[in-house]
């Protein structure tokens, strides 16, 4: 009996000593902690991350995958087959299609970046108007949105592109950023909004309005910080939408033009050529559905996992 008593002794602290870490950890469990615990697991996520930072360092730093100027075209290797350095051929002018791919790469993540940005900036403004002080001012933000919903997308965009780049000397970069930002905001709004509504009933922001915040303190203090993942997730989708567009608004000739190397450009020049050298036109589109694969894919699965009806 003595020698059970011992083990039983020796055996407590230990047990005692493991119970606090367990509760510790249970504490420090976050949303967030266990959003990333599932995307560590998931394939899709990594494969996601993989295509999009392959096409981040294509765009900033295009000589570290071709040595060959996309500008450099001479007619008498117009569409040539693979030879070289130029691994897809070349083109109707004779310039290198593998290099004016990897150089497209720059100008799709710009406008996507920065056209997001935009949209992004103009969501949390309407979103997060709209679902704090409700009311009329809900009332009128909402009609906006409603109204923005209502414009044919692919229509508003081809009028308001024209209109912002009617100088001939523009290559229309500034142009589509502007037109996809102010077309493109909506969907965050209506997140933000929702996010905005669920999050100002909770207990701490009741707190914050007694200890006497005010409503810029409570909104970009409080109630935005745990609103943004579900913004962030849409806004991580719309990129790759957005750069989508800009191909084809390029496509169409209302995008980007002059001197621009977009794969949208390449994609309308390689249209007319197809039969004879299929290489131009493939190869852009190719790298063009695996940009907007790769930022759609890595929205989805950030949404899931912060989705708790998932858990």
């Amino acid at each position: 009996m003595s020698d059970m008593n011992s083990v039983t002794a020796a055996e407590a602290p230990e047990k005692l000593s493991a119970q606090p870490r367990r509760g510790k950890s249970d504490k420090n469990r976050s949303l967030a902690g266990d959003a990333w615990n599932d995307l560590r697991k998931s394939k899709i996520f990594w494969f996601a991350v993989v295509l999009v930072a392959a096409v981040l360092l294509m765009a900033a730093w295009p000589s570290l995958f071709t040595s060959a100027d996309p500008n450099e075209c001479a007619l008498n290797r117009k569409h040539a087959g693979p030879s070289g350095g130029a691994i897809f051929g070349y083109d109707f002018q004779g310039c290198d299609v593998y290099a004016r791919t990897i150089y497209g790469a720059r100008n799709s993540i710009i406008v996507g970046i920065a056209s997001t940005a935009l949209a992004g900036i103009i969501g949390i403004i309407f979103g997060l108007s709209s679902g704090y002080f409700g009311g009329a001012v809900d009332a009128v933000l909402s009609r906006i949105i409603d109204i923005m919903l209502s414009i044919p997308f692919l229509l508003a965009g081809i009028v308001l592109s024209r209109r912002l780049s009617s100088d001939p000397n523009d290559n229309g970069l500034l142009a589509v950023i502007l037109t996809l930002g102010l077309l493109t905001w909506t969907s965050s709004a209506r997140v933000m909004r929702s996010a905005v509504i669920a999050s100002k009933s909770q207990d701490y922001v009741a707190a914050g309005r007694m200890l006497g915040a005010g409503p810029g303190r409570l909104m970009f203090r409080h109630i935005l910080p745990n609103s943004i993942a579900s913004f962030i997730v849409v806004l991580t989708i719309l990129l790759g939408v957005n750069i989508g567009v800009e191909a084809t608004l390029s496509f169409l000739g209302v995008g980007l033009k002059g001197d621009a190397i977009s794969w949208g450009i390449a994609i309308s020049e390689g249209t007319g050529f197809a039969r004879v050298a299929s290489g131009p036109l493939v190869w852009p589109a190719v790298f063009l559905g695996l940009t907007v694969l790769a930022f759609i894919m890595l929205g989805d699965a950030i949404r899931d996992a912060f989705d708790p009806k998932l858990r």
